[in-house]
């Protein structure tokens, strides 16, 4: 059964201005009966919200009208700890709002054996009910339901990408057989294994101290690239100290590899966490992104 959004939540949708988060789901799966301990405060500029146990989203439209546009899921870093969810989130809705293209800000779980049975999947679950949503609302939300992509940074990048590794194995409820595939996926400094060159942090916030190798090998999204994959555009800097530049340049080559279509663009400089823009260099990336996004006939 579709998720049936209220009137009042189909009246803020239509409102961007008026955007607030709403549930993800009517029954979280996955979770145990915890009290919400859901804290958000602002660290020098910087939003931050932490110990996410209620998942939600916040959806913006470009615009008032009838007319169909791509939509992007945005999902902001944080180690698989917090979410940076102003400028890794909102103010990327934003600017996508401003280029004529819808934006859905998701808050999905922080993993935490204390909140969820299996916090491994928490964030995953929480991804593709967000895709659901997006494209099962489509004719109302003023979304193409062909042009509906995923985008992350950080941490928040290895979950895009593990939507766009894992489609088909859907891990919510999902009568309709309806598609979580993304249509193209957009990575932002990411996060995108694992294994050792990973990101120490976010792996053991998601699967722990001493994961099996079948959770080093399901989490490690540059083995399941393949011909089927999304199309992708990819920003880090060389001189990322937090999340190594190889990630961003093994999954790259793993698309290639497979003939899709994929961008990579590096800064010199610009260390982690920039968001919409990287103070040490002059030359940014949302307008090399928009012109990406015109190639692709997304725009």
């Amino acid at each position: 059964m579709k998720f049936v959004i209220s009137f009042v939540a189909f009246f803020l949708i239509l409102n961007s201005s008026m955007a607030q988060y709403l549930p993800l789901y009517q029954n979280t799966p996955n979770q145990k009966q915890v009290p919400n301990m859901e804290t958000t405060i602002d660290t020098m500029g910087i939003l931050i919200t932490s110990h996410v146990s209620e998942p939600s989203y916040q959806y913006f439209k470009a615009q008032n009208d009838t007319i169909k546009r791509p939509c992007v899921i945005i999902c902001p870093g944080g180690g698989y700890f917090i979410l940076a969810d102003g400028h890794e989130g909102v103010d990327v809705a934003k600017y996508f709002n401003s280029i004529g293209v819808n934006a859905m800000v998701l808050k999905y779980r922080t993993p935490d054996n204390n909140n969820q049975i299996d916090k491994s999947i928490a964030p995953l679950q929480d991804v593709q009910q967000a895709m659901y949503l997006a494209r099962s609302n489509a004719a109302i939300w003023g979304i193409d339901a062909h042009k509906i992509g995923i985008m992350g940074f950080s941490a928040g990048g290895h979950l895009a990408a593990s939507l766009a590794s894992h489609y088909i194995d859907v891990k919510i409820k999902n009568d309709e057989n309806i598609s979580l595939r993304p249509d193209f996926q957009i990575l932002i400094y990411p996060v995108i294994t694992t294994k050792s060159f990973g990101h120490a942090g976010s792996t053991l916030n998601l699967i722990g101290e001493k994961p099996s190798e079948k959770q080093i090998n399901y989490f490690s999204n540059e083995e399941w690239v393949n011909a089927q994959s999304p199309i992708a555009f990819i920003v880090h800097a060389k001189d990322d100290d937090a999340v190594p530049v190889k990630n961003a340049e093994i999954y790259n080559e793993a698309l290639i590899r497979n003939k899709v279509a994929s961008k990579l663009y590096l800064f010199e400089k610009g260390g982690h966490g920039f968001g919409m823009k990287n103070k040490m260099s002059e030359k940014q990336w949302p307008p090399i992104l928009e012109a990406w996004l015109f190639e692709h006939k997304i725009l």
